[in-house]
């Protein structure tokens, strides 16, 4: 019998529901948690990692240990900050195994990414209104991107999950495993050097 999805009159499963199913060898389940959590699993780590093709590989990676783990489960926090510990263990597995690629700028393969991906993680709208306002933007958030890349990885992971993924400073403490008041500092230490990296745009604001 298939799940519903939220679109009928009876509510989706929510995650601690799916993971549940899952662990009864529920395919459709797994399916449904995948769909419902991959786009921002696949945009974070493409934040952190700069790498689109690398980023996918991480996100199945990500997908895959959820499934394992599916039977031992316990829902003593948030599904998004579990999950979330999840996708930043395997980031800093990868940052262990490739030596300097934070400092390496996104690859223009982002830009190209299917279904508007990439897009989507754009720091604002680019509204622009000409060829030249559109170019501008566009240097400007290849600027962005390089600036949030050079950033140490517990700011740059910081960032990422609270602009782009809209997590709450305890969310976000929670997946660092460290305070609220260190989260705060990380955050307020990678936004001066955001700024100061980005001065020349803002500048022209």
């Amino acid at each position: 019998m298939a799940l519903p999805t939220g679109n009928e009159s009876t509510p989706a499963p929510d995650d601690v529901e799916l993971m549940t199913l899952i662990a009864q060898g529920d395919e459709e389940a797994f399916r449904l948690l995948v769909e419902r959590h991959q786009r921002l699993v696949y945009g974070t780590v493409v934040k952190m990692l700069g790498d689109p093709v690398e980023a996918e590989d991480i996100a199945q990676q990500v997908f895959l240990r959820v499934y394992k783990a599916a039977k031992t489960y316990t829902p003593t926090a948030q599904f998004k900050t579990w999950l979330f510990t999840i996708v930043r263990n395997l980031v800093v597995n990868e940052y262990r195994r490739r030596t300097r690629a934070w400092l390496q700028p996104l690859p223009e393969q982002i830009e190209e990414a299917e279904d508007g991906m990439a897009a989507g993680l754009e720091l604002a709208d680019p509204q622009a209104k000409t060829p030249a306002e559109e170019a501008l933007n566009r240097e400007m958030m290849k600027s962005i991107d390089s600036a949030i890349l050079a950033l140490p990885e517990q700011q740059r992971l910081a960032v990422v999950l609270r602009r782009y993924d809209e997590f709450s400073y305890e969310e976000i403490a929670a997946v660092l495993k460290t305070s609220v008041s260190a989260t705060k500092s990380l955050l307020f230490r990678a936004r001066e050097t955001l700024r100061s990296a980005l001065q020349s745009y803002l500048d022209k604001t």
